[in-house]
């Protein structure tokens, strides 16, 4: 379901199984900050995740958030309160048709098998409205779990990255995975 409020806002659901990815809101600036505040959850993601995630730091976001066009990133909802999140972030130039996937999700949450199914509703968003041709996400090697996720999202392993990311002062590999359309 679309729909345009003007000309630079648009909003949509896409519904999952016991979730919904839908876009951001104002009332998500209490659950954002929430569930966002854990290193848990900020180890794994690039550095411009903030931590600790601050109530200005979900109000930015959720204000960057509230003038996409397209819909590239998602708030997962549970019921009713944004637990996490999903994007398919842009890429320029010859990437033009090759997002990368990227995602986190409240650890309260983590092993019901959300985050999967997700990623499928996600991927499937960027080759049906987006006209993505690949989707590309990349993972820290120091993140088995997500690895996992991927795959059972039908992603494929494509090649790692030695040594080539440093977070919290560890150099890491980067794991790249991949799906194509079709």
């Amino acid at each position: 379901m679309i729909s345009i409020f003007s000309q630079r806002f648009v909003t949509m659901e896409l519904q999952g199984q016991g979730f919904k990815l839908r876009n951001w809101k104002l009332e998500d600036i209490e659950s954002l900050q929430k569930h966002a505040d854990n290193p848990n959850i900020s180890c794994f993601l690039w550095d411009r995740f903030p931590n600790p995630y601050t109530k200005d730091d979900a109000i930015k976001w959720t204000a960057l958030m509230l003038k996409q066009n397209p819909l590239v990133n998602f708030a997962i909802d549970i019921n009713g309160e944004a637990v996490g999140a999903i994007s398919l972030e842009p890429r320029p130039d010859v990437y033009a048709k090759a997002p990368l996937l990227g995602y986190w999700l409240s650890e309260s949450f983590w092993g019901r098998g959300i985050m999967p199914r997700a990623i499928k509703l996600v991927t499937n968003y960027a080759f049906t409205s987006l006209g993505a041709i690949r989707v590309q996400a990349i993972v820290f090697g120091n993140n088995p779990q997500s690895m996992r996720v991927l795959e059972k999202a039908g992603f494929t392993k494509e090649g790692v990255l030695r040594n080539n990311v440093i977070k919290n002062g560890v150099v890491l590999d980067e794991h790249v995975y991949g799906m194509l359309k079709g």
